[in-house]
């Protein structure tokens, strides 16, 4: 695996990368919840949308997501979110990230992406006792809300990876644990066409598509990506709007 950026070059980070490359394809016991089947249970208390009023139970969603951010990349991505009007779900890591580049973590918030917890250095969860989950929760939650005023609601476990205990922790967080459904596999390689036709290949309709803008070869692929599934007739949508008029609950399991 190619490790790119200056986020990843320190020894511990290494050993984070290494196993992240392990179980992206979402290795998780956890019975999960898809999209559609929240849409059928309209939620009183939720949030007006973002980027407009898309209903996916009417057009054909599909979610962009980006795991451990922000990185050097970053600002980039956010300038072609930007042109394409298209709305994502950044699932931020802490430690030598969020920390990094608090000003990325500002702007994904005020320019209406969604923004979320990777926990705070990547540590397996299902490995951890109860204290030290709820402390790789509890410290990007805190930073992310000081920063743009609002706490983070959703979270995705580090490979997704989860267990009843993190469930019960999640839950009394706040948090709602979401896992994926199109991986790219961008660790693997630098090829940016590769990671286009790997995601156009498993893209259907309420499909949660990981991607980490922290590779080099990832964000070069984002306007290629975004422009072949809108001529496919979708629309991008963040986790939050691929769900509404129903709600993540706290402690459930969302693909």
């Amino acid at each position: 695996m190619k490790k790119t950026g200056t986020a990843f070059r320190t020894a511990g980070t290494l050993a984070a990368t290494a196993a992240l490359a392990l179980a992206l394809s979402g290795c998780t016991g956890a019975v999960t919840t898809a999209p559609s089947t929240v849409r059928a249970r309209p939620a009183t208390d939720i949030e007006t949308v973002r980027f407009g009023a898309v209903d996916c139970r009417e057009v054909k969603c599909i979610a962009l997501t980006f795991d451990a951010g922000p990185s050097e990349h970053s600002a980039r991505l956010l300038d072609i979110l930007k042109e394409k009007q298209v709305p994502a779900t950044f699932f931020l890591l802490g430690k030598r990230h969020i920390e990094k580049y608090p000003e990325l973590v500002r702007r994904m918030a005020d320019e209406g992406h969604e923004v979320a917890s990777h926990t705070w250095d990547h540590k397996i969860l299902t490995r951890l006792e109860p204290e030290e989950i709820r402390e790789e929760l509890e410290r990007p939650n805190e930073e992310i809300e000081r920063l743009t005023g609002r706490r983070p609601t959703l979270m995705r476990p580090p490979q997704g990876r989860t267990d009843d205990t993190v469930h019960a922790i999640s839950r009394e967080l706040g948090l709602s644990e979401v896992l994926w459904s199109v991986t790219a596999k961008d660790y693997q390689t630098t090829d940016s066409d590769l990671i286009t036709r790997r995601v156009l290949a498993q893209s259907s309709r309420d499909g949660i598509i990981l991607l980490h803008d922290l590779y080099d070869g990832t964000v070069p692929a984002v306007p290629g990506i975004i422009d072949a599934l809108k001529e496919r007739g979708y629309v991008f949508v963040t986790v939050p709007q691929l769900l509404a008029p129903g709600k993540a609950e706290p402690g459930e399991v969302y693909r």
